[in-house]
């Protein structure tokens, strides 16, 4: 790269003309000439800053991503005698702002993580860093993730490390180059924050939900014919999966689908019709894990997509990237040894992955969360109103506390949990951690909706338009409750985290 020339201020000031137009912007010279007419403010906005330092009007209004992405191009060299003060952004790079990760990567010890997560954070960051502007324009334009990419992630190991420690991981490349064995639950919370911390949650569901929920009864359930076929394929991203359980008739109350699987008169395959809603990635999915209705009870099936089997999509406040769908299976032939588990037992097959759902979500929302707390921290520090910044403010260093406060709070909960999970068999985990783990998801999601408020206030205008500075704001205020409900509603969550606390009540305890 040729070495770049200096400017003095003087020199730069010349060059202010519709045909002739630089700027300065962080003690950077950068030729907006040609750029102008491709501005979507308008060509007149610059050609009016022609020739001045522009830096902050410039971070008043977009965010530095932008300059990264055009400084390459357009930035022709440096004001004499003046560095550079803003860093432009580096895969990978973590955050240094106060809250803008976890406590460990703010230089606190933690009895939890160690070097091999801080890579792994590293690496994932990387990654997902990469791909941000096509996760970007995919979110804007409602396209599912290509399967390309679905592929890449596959074959990189992003896929794998959403979905837990296991045999499953047994021969599969991990980023980072964690060794399979080594592979713990902080290590999956981590891929779940930074999956979040895109920026665009129905692209995040379109690489991440799917079959984070859909594939567990496959490993944990399935035959081992089955298991050695399907496994590998989803995770290596050759295959897309997705779980369907909901129908128009039953959400949480699951005891209540009316979706059939009859057996065929020769016992080797049912059948099986019916319909399921709001089936995150079912648009683009090869294979489906289904509960159905049989002559025993609830029965879990592997079913594979066919001619009979149609799916739509439906319209969420969140976007088409996830491929949220209606389902109707006509006539679907099932081989009978496609039955996950036992024949009748489907409601513990539903139930056996449920804790580790939740735990995920809770994940995905604190990752989330923080990436909002972040901006706001860096909007407040960088835009002025009545001649002072916002964080001058006291009022807004009130909003910084309280949700900084309470995702600190959901956080240490959040790892204290994954620690029980990382020590406990999935017997002790059933008995202790279910109660827990719902207070937690209902914790974390009210967390969110306090955090999502006053970010909007905070960002104003911005708060509430889907690009530009305030991008993520508008993300996360739209689709946080996607958390609160998916996996167990709040309500639900409050309550069976109490009935759960009942459970263990002393009989002989008075006031």
């Amino acid at each position: 790269m040729p070495e770049l020339k200096t400017f003095t201020r003087a020199e730069v000031a010349k060059h202010n003309t519709e045909n002739d137009c630089w700027i300065i912007i962080d003690g950077a010279v950068y030729n907006v000439t040609t750029f102008a007419q491709l501005h979507p403010g308008g060509a007149q906005i610059l050609i009016d800053l022609g020739g001045k330092d522009v830096t902050d009007d410039f971070f008043g209004l977009h965010r530095l991503e932008v300059l990264t992405k055009y400084a390459p191009r357009l930035k022709i060299g440096q004001v004499e005698g003046e560095v550079s003060q803003v860093a432009l952004q580096v895969p990978g790079d973590l955050s240094k702002i106060p809250y803008g990760e976890p406590s460990f990567w703010m230089g606190f010890k933690s009895p939890y993580f160690n070097e091999s997560h801080t890579s792994f954070r590293k690496a994932l960051r990387a990654i997902y860093d990469e791909i941000r502007p096509e996760a970007i324009q995919a979110e804007e334009m409602g396209k599912y993730p290509s399967k390309e990419l679905y592929q890449r992630l596959g074959e990189e190991g992003v896929l794998a490390s959403q979905i837990g420690p296991g045999p499953w991981l047994k021969g599969l490349k991990l980023p980072a180059g964690i060794e399979p064995e080594k592979f713990d639950y902080f290590h999956e919370l981590i891929a779940h924050q930074e999956t979040a911390r895109l920026g665009t949650p129905s692209f995040c569901d379109g690489i991440s939900s799917g079959f984070s929920i859909g594939l567990p009864p496959i490993f944990n359930f399935g035959s081992p014919e089955l298991k050695a076929r399907v496994v590998p394929e989803v995770l290596l991203g050759k295959k897309r999966i997705c779980l369907a359980i909901t129908e128009p008739y039953a959400g949480s109350d699951v005891a209540r689908i009316r979706t059939t699987a009859k057996r065929t008169p020769d016992g080797k395959h049912f059948i099986i019709n019916g319909v399921k809603k709001w089936i995150t990635n079912g648009c683009f999915s090869d294979y489906f894990t289904v509960a159905a209705v049989t002559e025993k009870g609830i029965t879990m099936f592997f079913v594979e997509r066919d001619d009979n089997i149609e799916t739509k999509q439906i319209k969420t406040s969140y976007g088409a990237s996830a491929g949220t769908s209606y389902i109707t299976f006509e006539n679907v032939k099932v081989p009978a040894e496609n039955i996950l588990g036992t024949e009748g037992k489907g409601f513990q097959v539903i139930m056996y992955n449920f804790n580790h759902e939740r735990w995920y979500i809770c994940g995905a929302v604190t990752g989330s969360t923080r990436m909002v707390i972040e901006d706001c921290f860096k909007w407040a520090v960088q835009r002025k109103v009545f001649g002072k910044r916002l964080i001058d403010q006291p009022v807004i260093r009130n909003k910084l506390a309280s949700m900084v406060s309470q995702l600190e709070a959901v956080e240490n909960w959040l790892e204290n949990i994954t620690f029980q999970m990382c020590n406990m068999s999935y017997a002790e985990q059933s008995v202790k951690l279910a109660g827990p783990i719902a207070l937690l998801k209902y914790q974390c999601t009210r967390v969110a909706h306090n955090v999502a408020d006053d970010a909007c206030q905070i960002f104003g205008g911005r708060g509430i338009t889907k690009t530009g500075m305030g991008r993520n704001i508008e993300a996360f205020q739209r689709t946080y409750k996607y958390g609160a409900i998916l996996g167990g509603s709040e309500e639900i969550m409050a309550d069976l985290g109490i009935r759960q606390a009942m459970k263990f009540y002393p009989e002989n305890a008075k006031l």
